[in-house]
């Protein structure tokens, strides 16, 4: 059975989508395995490369090629689900992950490890940003708030419960397979996500006929690349000169793009990126926003879980565990704000709330570092990272029903695609530069320890600039009676 949801107006009064519910389980599942796909390299590279070989760019290049994928393709997926549809995309872009995911799981070598994972990203880039806009599309606005409330938590915990799952599957070597199960077990996933897509997403329809921008796709494309190659190649190559070039070009690049796209969208025709998101407060602000907070996020996840391994000498799977806290705490906090409804009635004001404690968290953290020294155990670093977790909840939980609030539906793709893509490029530039920071210390005579507390205070300044940031977003998302217009 088809079911068809018009990209006009929404939620007019009309009875709302009977399987929405569902169709949010179906996106959600989408969402788990790209954000376990983005992490669950890190921890299983010495065991790929044992068996693998290959250099130390080339493992590497395990998670870049992936992230780089992703972020390259997101813009370009988003548009992809306002021209064609977005459960015909999503469910494209579904059935590519789970075959690249079986591809990857099967290689004989680096090289074809890694022209897997590139091709698992671009599949990810064309289903992931189809997610956002469904949901918009099949919830009532009331309920928009609980839907939108369901991303934060699922991504939070799929971050955290990436290495730790890496870590138990190389370690419980399933069925002989070793590392490559990190893989495998995306192809039960990924078959339920798209019989669960088949069976319960509602078919679009776009409001006219349209084309792919193939133009913007090539200038967005080739800034991205210009601006996110260096940025994860460049730290392994002791930042030569060429990467800072490279990067300085994707700026006239992007700016080039920018004018393109406003070109097409004043003659009438349908570009890659609709302009007029940038003229809304609540988007523009979020992007601001989305960029600082998901940089420092990343950047602390990644630096704190190399920390406890080549620091404090725990193995893949303490490690993992060690950050069980942090996952709990943004499970209650959003078990919290979901129940209590806090996301509406408090709207910016809670995101204002959750970087303050977070921020709280991540100095704890530090301080616990400085106390303990490097005898430090997880069970002492688990009220901080504890406090981390719900901090981290409250600034999610809102996130996104504000951003989009005031996006027209036939934005949605573009508007879905455009944010993911500022997620990527933020997770991308905070494992860069904060990685960087923290090797570079180290490089320069400072202890682990005393790297890992910088890195950590720096982490507390990323937060300071998403709480100002945050004041561009409107105090709560629009109203009811203002969506449906």
């Amino acid at each position: 059975m088809t079911h068809t949801v018009d990209t006009g107006p929404a939620h007019t009064g009309a009875e709302p989508y009977r399987w929405r519910w569902a169709a949010l389980f179906v996106v959600l599942a989408a969402e788990v395995m790209d954000l376990l796909d983005a992490m669950i390299t890190v921890i299983a590279a010495p065991s790929i490369q044992k068996e693998l070989g290959g250099s130390s760019s080339m493992i590497q290049w395990l998670s870049a090629g992936y992230t780089l994928a992703m972020a390259v393709g997101l813009v370009t997926g988003g548009r992809l689900g306002d021209l064609y549809g977005r459960k015909r995309m999503f469910v494209a872009g579904a059935f590519g992950f789970t075959l690249f995911s079986l591809l990857c799981g099967l290689a004989t070598s680096p090289e074809m490890l890694i022209g897997a994972r590139v091709l698992q990203g671009l599949a990810g880039a064309v289903m992931v940003p189809q997610g956002l806009g469904i949901i918009k599309e099949v919830f009532p606005p009331k309920e928009l708030a609980a839907a939108f409330g369901a991303f934060g938590p699922v991504m939070a915990l799929s971050t955290v419960a990436g290495p730790v799952l890496a870590g138990w599957l190389v370690d419980a070597d399933l069925f002989g397979t070793g590392w490559r199960m990190i893989f495998l077990i995306n192809l039960p996933v990924g078959l339920l996500a798209l019989l669960g897509a088949l069976r319960y997403l509602p078919a679009s329809k776009t409001s006219h006929a349209s084309r792919l921008d193939l133009t913007g796709t090539g200038l967005v494309s080739a800034a991205s690349f210009l601006l996110i190659f260096p940025l994860v190649q460049g730290r392994d190559l002791d930042w030569p000169a060429w990467t800072f070039a490279l990067m300085a070009a994707s700026v006239p690049v992007f700016a080039l793009f920018c004018l393109h796209q406003s070109r097409k969208e004043r003659a009438g025709g349908d570009p890659l990126v609709v302009m007029s998101l940038f003229r809304k407060r609540s988007f523009t602000g979020g992007l601001l926003t989305g960029l600082v907070f998901f940089s420092g996020m990343v950047g602390f996840s990644l630096v704190f879980g190399l920390y406890t391994q080549i620091a404090l000498g725990y193995d893949p799977l303490k490690a993992g565990l060690a950050g069980l806290p942090n996952a709990i705490g943004t499970l209650v906090g959003f078990t919290l704000v979901n129940a209590s409804g806090l996301a509406r009635k408090v709207g910016r004001k809670l995101i204002h709330i959750g970087a303050v404690v977070m921020a709280g968290g991540v100095a704890g953290v530090a301080l616990t570092l400085n106390l303990a020294g490097m005898g430090v155990t997880p069970w002492q670093l688990a009220p901080a990272l504890l406090l981390t977790g719900v901090g981290m909840s409250l600034i999610m939980a809102p996130f996104f029903d504000i951003v989009l609030a005031g996006v027209e539906p036939h934005e949605s793709g573009s508007a879905s695609g455009t944010l993911t893509a500022v997620q990527q490029l933020g997770s991308a530039l905070g494992a860069a530069a904060i990685g960087t920071l923290f090797f570079g210390l180290v490089k320069h005579g400072r202890s682990l320890e005393d790297a890992m507390v910088l890195t950590i205070w720096v982490e507390v300044g990323l937060l300071a600039a998403a709480f100002a940031v945050a004041f561009l977003l409107p105090l709560r998302a629009r109203a009811e009676q203002e969506v449906a217009h």
